[in-house]
């Protein structure tokens, strides 16, 4: 109890730092600072209003100026529509529901638009949401309170106060498609009665395996719930759900949704149901009512005012109409919908307040906060994770609150429970050169390459060399690649390392497209914004790179987890007399980044920095060792 009031104090602590910092961009009162940081499109246009699903009007905005300029908007998240006219004027509150690169459609929960909003100089304020955070601490009460029932059953089995209990395995199990280990992880699963782990590492078939768990339970269960606190997995295991036949409900804004699963969600299933032309005919109706209601405007007598109330009054009983179908046609779909996946936080939203599950599946739990996994475990009978606690962790915000916990997760705690988890240990990414220093750092050279991947590389031929390696380290120590610090974004870059790492790249594809016609996808990676910037730039301004017609994608750490791409190269940046290295102290992360690739790895970085952490000496040791150790030198000209 007292980890869990802990938790509790130390969500208070992430969820105050995470609003000092969202003040900072509104510490002046000036718009074109608020427009710098992202935060305000200023000055927009309203393009249409309508009425959506719901009791709210929908509206989209266009921004007018600063067009394409970076921002801090993403679907979901709560914006404030407001006047720089009439600033007497209360602004109105919306969610993000659709959003792209200069427009937005937002939902506000208002009848119609106040006059304000067609006097123009209109903007949009990107607000502070904190539901998240009241979710997690609702949780956390509950899961403090629990007595004698089957969620405070689940929290002292995770707290190691009582046993998980398994039922007999089913040794006769034998899922086609899956290797030894994972068959023995979906075993694991049919048997648990309180708790399972799928400890993934990479290219490890995670998903895979987690998806035909799934298929499995649903042969005993009529619904279960899948969760993961990214987006991008909820996505992927709804994707690969569909694909197995079962029937998905996607919950979630629309705006974080990707296309591919566009149409396993609520809203889509709602816009294809039999009775959808009839709520539409519902609500064109309303909206006309509505129209002619927002005639009368301003100065008006008393019949007018009683003509306006009616037609208020008959637009609001239509849309009522309206909702009652549309509710009948979502308690349907949630009816149907054998699995039932989104991110935790959305778990608790009005639609499945009331509902409860037998399993819970959470993905990528070791990316979640454990408060976080406590809003669906709270719902839930018995709870599989997945993941890896040797990859990305959770994101806190608060240096405070990281120290005292609140970044250790539920995953990592139960994976210190006897015989909840099971490792699949076979990769089918990377080449074994790729793949062995991760493997002894952090899995205990369990993982083993599969012989499809093994030997994989660009080209099978010792003459040429860049082709022919997995792994590369360029050593840039002597060279006088000094990094430098952005004052304004307090993110570092080294330019001089960036232009070695694309010349290296034209140089390698040169060689390969006079070799082989096979298309080969190229990710370059750096721990650091400003340098994954400058890397952009300086791809944007080659002809020779921009002519290649090779992908080449661009991002940070965190961009490319659960991705893969043929070669990776990894830009370290950091290069000092103070031997700092600052973000590359976080070895999970370096974990995430050398596993992406699959048959070639390019690591470029100052090993007169870097050697000071014994995690990378022991890497560059590595390096030499297999003949992978080349000096930045042989690449100046």
């Amino acid at each position: 109890m007292e980890r869990l009031q802990k938790l509790r104090e130390l969500l208070k602590i992430e969820r105050d730092e995470d609003y000092e910092q969202y003040k900072e961009h509104f510490s002046r009162n000036n718009i074109n600072h608020r427009k710098q940081h992202g935060v305000t499109w200023y000055p927009i246009k309203i393009n249409n209003t309508e009425i959506g699903f719901g009791d709210y009007i929908s509206i989209e905005i266009e921004r007018t100026n600063g067009l394409n300029e970076s921002h801090k908007f993403s679907g979901g998240k709560v914006a404030s529509l407001f006047s720089n006219v009439h600033t007497e004027a209360i602004p109105i509150n919306g969610t993000i529901k659709i959003l792209g690169q200069n427009k937005m459609r937002l939902s506000l929960n208002i009848d119609e638009l106040p006059d304000w909003c067609s006097d123009g100089k209109l903007g949009i304020n990107l607000l502070f949401d904190e539901t998240g955070y009241k979710e997690m601490d609702i949780a956390l009460e509950k899961v403090i309170k629990a007595d004698n029932n089957r969620l405070a059953h689940l929290r002292d089995v995770m707290y190691g106060i009582v046993a998980p209990q398994f039922e007999k395995e089913d040794n006769t199990l034998q899922i086609t498609g899956l290797n030894e280990s994972q068959n023995r992880a979906v075993k694991k699963i049919i048997a648990a009665k309180d708790i399972a782990i799928i400890h993934g590492p990479p290219g490890t078939g995670k998903t895979t395996t987690l998806v035909k768990a799934i298929c499995e339970v649903l042969k005993t269960e009529k619904q279960v719930l899948v969760c993961s606190p990214s987006n991008t997995a909820v996505d992927l295991i709804t994707e690969k759900l569909h694909r197995e036949k079962i029937n998905v409900l996607r919950l979630g804004n629309p705006a974080r949704i990707s296309d591919e699963v566009m149409m396993n969600t609520l809203d889509a299933k709602i816009s294809s149901h039999a009775s959808y032309k009839e709520i539409k005919n519902f609500k064109k109706l309303a909206e006309e009512y509505f129209r002619m209601a927002g005639k009368y405007k301003r100065v008006f007598g008393k019949e007018d005012r009683e003509q306006r109330t009616l037609l208020y009054k008959e637009a609001r009983k239509i849309m009522q109409e309206a909702r009652s179908l549309e509710e009948y046609i979502t308690n349907d779909q949630f009816e149907k919908a054998q699995v039932i996946t989104c991110t935790p936080v959305v778990s608790a939203n009005k639609t499945m307040r009331d509902k409860q599950f037998t399993t819970l599946f959470i993905d990528e739990a070791a990316q979640a906060l454990e408060p976080v996994c406590w809003i669906p475990i709270s719902r839930c009978d018995r709870v599989i994770f997945a993941g890896d606690h040797f990859q990305l962790p959770p994101t806190v915000k608060s240096k405070k609150a990281e120290a005292q916990g609140l970044s250790e997760t539920l995953f990592e705690h139960c994976m210190n429970i006897e015989n909840v988890s099971v490792m699949l240990n076979t990769q089918y990414r990377m080449h074994q050169q790729i793949m062995d220093y991760s493997n002894e750092k952090f899995y205990g050279g369990n993982l083993i390459a599969h012989q499809s991947v093994q030997e994989a590389r660009l080209i099978n031929d010792s003459d040429e060399p860049i082709l022919n390696t997995a792994l590369t380290f360029i050593d840039t120590a002597g060279c006088g690649y000094t990094e430098q610090m952005n004052p304004e974004s307090m993110s570092i870059c080294n330019h001089d390392e960036a232009v070695l790492l694309i010349n290296h790249l034209k140089m390698l594809l040169t060689q390969y497209h006079e070799k082989s016609k096979r298309k080969i996808t190229v990710g370059i990676i750096s721990p650091y914004k400003e340098q994954v910037q400058y890397i952009n730039s300086l791809i944007a301004a080659d002809v020779e790179l921009q002519n290649s017609h090779t992908k080449i994608v661009v991002k940070t750490v965190d961009g490319f987890q659960g991705q893969e791409r043929t070669v990776i190269y990894i830009s370290l940046v950091r290069s000092n007399d103070k031997k700092e290295i600052g973000f590359l102290n976080d070895t999970r992360r370096m974990n995430v980044a050398m596993t992406r690739a699959r048959e070639k790895l390019v690591v470029i970085g100052d090993s007169a920095t870097l050697a000071n952490h014994s995690f990378y000496k022991k890497f560059i040791d590595y390096a030499e060792a297999i003949g992978a150790y080349v000096s930045a030198w042989e690449f100046i000209a």
